[in-house]
């Protein structure tokens, strides 16, 4: 269905399709499996105790991720979450696990506080980020705004970058990708942690 397309085109429709897929969860399956990735954070590459792992905030249809900071700063992590500021400002704030400034139905919750520049993410020995499709190779798609390429530019070579999503969204078919997408190295859903073999150069 998608041969043949400019990869934007193609990034649309699976975008959409993702989407409408994951509208069929209830509010209770995303809490539910927002407690497995709590319950499952052994199995991710967790960096020392009391170092920084850059996480998010989820909204909308995406798992929830309040349990799983609660369990990474219960641990002693440092969390870093997104501020997105304007336009394609890219920004992060240190999580206390309770307080958030609320920015409506389209934009994710961020935390109170001193907004950090783009370059604290050097900072991060984990990242952890959402998407909405991830392939065999690392290619992850997103919702279509660049942020996380944008500050993925800033982390230090070999940090793990691991996207959290629902099960049936990994190890889909090639995905369409331009020079710009930054591979993951691993996924992390409601049924465990997995490397990626090979990510995509």
């Amino acid at each position: 269905m998608l041969a043949g397309m400019e990869p934007n085109e193609a990034k649309q429709i699976l975008r959409r399709n993702a989407i409408r897929r994951r509208k069929t969860t209830s509010v209770s399956d995303r809490w539910q499996a927002g407690e497995a990735l709590a319950c499952g954070i052994d199995a991710l590459p967790l960096p020392a105790l009391h170092h920084t792992v850059a996480a998010y905030l989820s909204m909308g249809s995406e798992i929830e991720t309040r349990p799983m900071l609660r369990a990474l700063a219960e641990r002693g992590y440092r969390l870093l979450l997104p501020r997105l500021g304007r336009g394609l400002d890219v920004g992060w704030g240190e999580y206390s696990g309770t307080a958030v400034e609320d920015h409506g139905t389209h934009r994710p919750q961020e935390p109170t506080g001193d907004t950090l520049p783009a370059s604290a993410l050097a900072h991060a020995d984990l990242v952890l980020l959402p998407a909405l499709l991830v392939d065999a190779h690392g290619v992850r798609l997103g919702r279509g705004g660049g942020w996380y390429d944008r500050a993925l530019a800033h982390c230090v070579p070999g940090t793990p970058v691991v996207t959290v999503c629902w099960p049936w969204e990994v190890g889909h078919s090639a995905l369409p990708h331009e020079p710009h997408d930054v591979p993951v190295t691993a996924t992390y859903t409601p049924c465990g942690y997995s490397a990626i073999a090979y990510p995509q150069a």
